[in-house]
């Protein structure tokens, strides 16, 4: 097992990116390496963190302003290659389409549920890990 997973968590919002931290804690579940965060307020600053590399996976807040987490998921799965997968911070479960519509790889509602997130966030970390060995 690699030793660490890097997590990009975006959202313009400080308190939301601590939600992400404190529900996916170090390790969100024991089959997975310990994460890593790494915090993006902006959407240049989630541009260049995916541009150097090294992503196992995105946390998007779509309520975030100016640049909504659906928009940018959309826009980087355009974008990036081998774009890392995407768990999506929704507003409401009937947001659920939207999260289709922009690709994301899994949603969890805002506010933030520990047992959700870490569950969705261990998910896709399992599916790229496997894909990168």
């Amino acid at each position: 097992m690699r030793p660490t997973a890097t997590v990009l968590v975006y959202s313009d919002d400080a308190n939301t990116r601590e939600q992400v931290r404190l529900a996916a804690g170090r390790r969100p579940a024991a089959d997975v390496p310990e994460v890593e965060f790494l915090e993006c307020a902006t959407l240049p600053a989630v541009l260049d963190a995916l541009d150097r590399g090294g992503v196992d996976a995105c946390v998007l807040d779509g309520e975030a302003v100016p640049a909504g987490g659906m928009g940018v998921c959309r826009q980087i799965k355009d974008e990036v290659f081998r774009c890392p997968p995407v768990l999506l911070l929704i507003g409401r479960p009937q947001d659920a389409w939207l999260a289709t519509w922009s690709r994301a790889d899994a949603a969890v509602t805002l506010p933030v549920e520990p047992v959700d997130l870490a569950e969705a966030l261990a998910s896709l970390l399992r599916r790229r890990l496997a894909v990168d060995a």
